[in-house]
């Protein structure tokens, strides 16, 4: 009989698993893989408290990654709202006090800074992953600190890509696109923590558990890909994110027949504009489709989205409408959104 070989689960049982050859034999692949992301994983993730408090068992306000050698940790903005620092314990015994660099609700996306003194040795990073890789099926491995029991894991595989989870900070509304959802147990307290691939690349943050009625051990987290890395790097560097925004509400909607072609079929919808908007300014209309935005196409709310970054805000930017049976080109110039 020949033995079917399982690309990258092998590759991992060989150079993972427990310690010994002994123990790597009493070991199936799938525990090889699972044990070595979490000995791999564990020590770069942490139980996060908030506001200093030394809560006990039960008392974890979290989890968070250590994502640099500098003592930065990312986890989700919704474990530290309001919060100016707490801090961070790990599973050698180590702790330190953290400020809050940064956060963004509508990204669920904070980042966090441990005090560290030059005597101190810093944590070990984990090594960051890209989320666009993933596919349906995928063994995932979440690392966190639900119910403040450190180093805790849970392991499953990729159930849904492309999920959308709404978020609000204020008066501002965002959906977070390409949401990663997962059948991994994941508990109160594993906000903040590692979803890891079978290398232990940390490919999410966990984010939210989805409760009865929505989909039953069902998981969310933030994928780690280009747009989030860039969401980040904001936070390190200026605390926050600055978006931009034109003024509307809409939704995808087939492209009219006049405009239809093998590579596109969707467009946005204009339900609504907001008054004294960007939009409004322009000449954007209810009713209108949104066929493209500084030469960009647009088939999705997500897509629109994406490119409303800071660089778009106070710039003139074309627009191209479907409107009565033909084609209108406006200009529009974004503001900042504010919270």
């Amino acid at each position: 009989m020949t033995a079917t070989v399982v690309p990258g689960l092998d590759e991992a049982a060989e150079t993972g698993g427990a310690g010994t050859s002994e123990e790597r034999e009493a070991l199936d692949t799938y525990s090889a893989v699972v044990s070595s992301v979490v000995r791999s994983l564990s020590p770069a993730v942490a139980s996060v408290r908030i506001g200093g408090r030394r809560a006990g068992r039960g008392g974890g306000a979290g989890s968070a990654v250590v994502i640099s050698p500098d003592g930065l940790l990312v986890t989700s903005a919704h474990v530290v709202t309001g919060a100016a620092g707490g801090e961070a314990a790990f599973g050698s015994g180590a702790e330190w006090e953290f400020d809050v660099a940064g956060s963004d609700p509508l990204s669920d996306l904070a980042v966090l800074r441990l005090r560290l003194s030059a005597a101190d040795t810093p944590p070990p990073a984990a090594t960051l992953g890209d989320a666009a890789r993933l596919v349906v099926g995928q063994l995932v491995v979440a690392v966190g600190n639900p119910l403040g029991f450190a180093g805790s894991a849970s392991a499953g595989v990729v159930s849904g890509l492309g999920r959308s989870l709404a978020t609000t900070s204020g008066s501002a509304t965002r959906v977070v696109d390409d949401i990663i959802q997962t059948d991994a147990a994941l508990h109160p307290g594993n906000s903040g923590g590692a979803l890891a691939d079978g290398r232990a690349r940390v490919v999410g943050i966990n984010t939210a558990v989805v409760g009865p009625g929505v989909g039953q051990g069902l998981g969310m987290a933030v994928p780690i890909n280009a747009t989030t890395r860039r969401i980040v790097a904001a936070l390190i560097k200026d605390g926050r994110v600055r978006r931009a925004h034109i003024g509307i509400a809409g939704g995808p909607r087939p492209l009219p027949p006049a405009l239809r072609r093998a590579d596109r079929k969707a467009a946005i919808e204009v339900t609504m504009v907001v008054g004294a908007s960007p939009a409004a300014r322009a000449g954007i209309r209810t009713g209108d489709v949104l066929l493209s935005v500084d030469g960009r196409s647009v088939e999705s709310v997500a897509q629109l989205q994406g490119l409303m970054t800071e660089a778009s805000i106070g710039r003139d930017v074309p627009v191209r409408v479907w409107r009565g049976g033909r084609t209108v080109d406006l200009v529009v110039v974004p503001e900042e959104l504010r919270a």
